[in-house]
């Protein structure tokens, strides 16, 4: 009872004590009040006037627990007994609801849910709530929760905000946070009755953000701004028409790099094989897709067995992966493809047939639906280079494929085993006059085109689903880039696979995706009328025959 009495005269005093939001004023009996239930309790009494006033005096008391009973409040979780008593928290369900303490989580005896209602709140408590939820955060400790708050801001242009904003920004210290406040208040100074002067000021605050969202609210402001600014505001969307245009052109570059990168992955391994043995190899995307799975495998076993390495799975899954899937296309060449040497379209029909078997296998496995590969926290997020918009996981790859690529190209160049590759792909009877075992040469060959190929299901992994139709999206990708490239050579595969990448990534916003490769088909088989043997033809008495 004595408590039902403090909250009775806690609802009376914030009723007439003329709140503002600016500063809430209220009587000594509250100030002295430490316990924050009081001021919870009070929620539930009176209508949306006293509500309000007691969320106020909620702000003001500076509690750590404020935002928590405010999101609680405006998910419609909080609820009083008709009768009168503590606020409390609804849970359970809505046969069964269960009701505790809103701070504590402690369950509450005794509460009759017949009796138990909602504390209600409209739309003009919705805003009370938003702005207060807002000048917490902006005031918040925590970095984050400060520039969400601004950006918040910044995206719901609330001018009844503009003071606190102004309290905030005058206070705020980091940089990226005060540059995304001051933007805020340019957007909430157009909103309002400003000077002119104020308002051109704010204008060229937007416009020097220079993005889309800028764009955005100068077209906006365009339609209702005095004609002393129109000139100006016109002057600034053309001048973010062109940097955007710009910036377009960059961002599908760096996409069909992006593209590129993936193709080159995926096509290396195929360009060594086909360029060195002649063998159309069909199963080269299921080598991907087994790849792909490995990495799945590592993935699942690291976190079960060694939690504290799940992040760092992919640095054991790349190598696993190359050995796994170099053993397998060894036993594939070992056990079909050797048997077929120069007859292609036999190979073509065999290796198709191995593709067939290895995905039912795999389906048999692992079952037909796709598999969940988690992208460690060094490969997630997106940040912003000026105009780009650039994903970690894209540009890892980038440079992935770099490094597999010079890694390849050190190993052709500067090893025996390179050196005898090189030997049987430019005149196959001369090194075996010289004895080399040219059959060895092949099977380690397509061993290591099938590691590589596996390596590539690594990355694709990060980006891709993982399902045993995985290759097949990529099989047709890699022969392109190959035979564009020239069959065999190293430095034509990445020319080629940058190069289709980014044509690829042009076509598409005109053709669509599904046009814009058939597009480039053509274009391939118009080029190899001209070019037979690709942009980089391979040299030798055997190739040249």
């Amino acid at each position: 009872m004595y408590r039902a009495i403090k909250i009775f005269l806690i609802t009376v005093c914030l009723t007439f004590s003329g709140l503002t939001f600016s500063g809430v004023i209220i009587s000594s009996e509250v100030q002295a009040q430490d316990d924050i239930h009081v001021l919870i309790d009070a929620l539930g009494v009176g209508d949306f006037p006293e509500r309000e006033a007691a969320i106020k005096a909620l702000v003001a008391s500076k509690d750590q627990h404020v935002s928590q009973i405010l999101q609680q409040l405006s998910d419609g979780l909080l609820y009083v007994n008709s009768d009168g008593g503590p606020v409390l928290l609804q849970g359970g369900t809505d046969d069964e609801p269960t009701y505790s303490d809103p701070i504590t989580g402690e369950a509450a005896a005794d509460v009759d849910p017949d009796l138990m209602t909602k504390v209600k709140i409209n739309n003009a408590l919705r805003g009370v709530i938003g702005a207060a939820t807002s000048q917490l955060t902006l005031m918040s400790p925590d970095r984050s929760a400060r520039l969400a708050a601004a950006q918040g801001l910044l995206k719901d242009a609330d001018p009844a905000n503009l003071d606190l904003l102004n309290s905030a920004l005058a206070a705020e210290k980091d940089a990226e946070i005060k540059n995304t406040m001051e933007a805020a208040r340019a957007v909430l100074l157009l909103k309002t009755d400003a000077s002119v002067e104020d308002k051109k000021a704010a204008i060229d605050t937007i416009a020097a953000r220079g993005n889309r969202d800028a764009l955005t609210i100068l077209t906006t402001t365009l339609e209702t701004a005095p004609d002393d600014l129109k000139p100006a505001i016109q002057a600034d969307i053309s001048s973010i028409n062109r940097s955007l245009a710009l910036w377009d052109i960059v961002q599908n570059i760096w996409y069909g790099l992006s593209l590129g990168s993936v193709l080159l992955l995926a096509a290396i391994g195929l360009a060594i094989t086909f360029g060195v043995m002649g063998v159309i190899n069909m199963a080269h995307g299921e080598m991907v897709m087994i790849g792909a799975y490995t990495t799945y495998v590592v993935q699942e076993y690291i976190t079960s067995a060694f939690p504290e390495l799940a992040d760092y799975s992919l640095a054991f899954a790349v190598p696993a992966a190359f050995v796994f899937t170099g053993f397998v296309g060894l036993v594939i060449e070992r056990a079909v493809i050797r048997y077929l040497y120069g007859r292609p379209l036999e190979t073509l029909l065999a290796t198709w047939g191995v593709s067939l078997i290895l995905q039912q296998a795999v389906r048999s496995i692992f079952g037909p639906t796709n598999r969940e590969v988690r992208n460690p926290t060094w490969m997630s997020g997106v940040f912003d280079l000026g105009g780009l918009s650039i994903t970690w996981n894209r540009l890892w790859i980038i440079v992935f494929s770099m490094v597999v690529f010079v890694a390849l190209l050190l190993l052709l160049k500067r090893s025996a085993f390179g050196l005898q590759m090189r030997a049987v792909t430019q005149n196959r009877r001369m090194a075996s006059s010289m004895g080399i075992r040219t059959g060895w040469v092949d099977a380690f060959t397509f061993a290591l085109g099938s590691g590589i190929a596996g390596i590539a299901g690594v990355a694709l992994s990060q980006i891709d689903n993982v399902s045993p139709n995985l290759g097949q999206s990529y099989i047709i990708d890699s022969f392109m880039v190959v035979v564009f490239g020239g069959v065999g050579n190293l430095w034509g595969t990445l020319v080629g696979a940058l190069s289709l990448g980014v044509v690829n990534k042009f076509l598409e916003p005109f053709a669509g995706a599904v046009l814009g490769k058939i597009l480039v088909l053509v274009l391939i088989i118009l080029f190899i009328q001209k070019r037979p043997r690709g942009l980089f033809a391979l040299k030798g008495r055997a190739v040249e025959a």
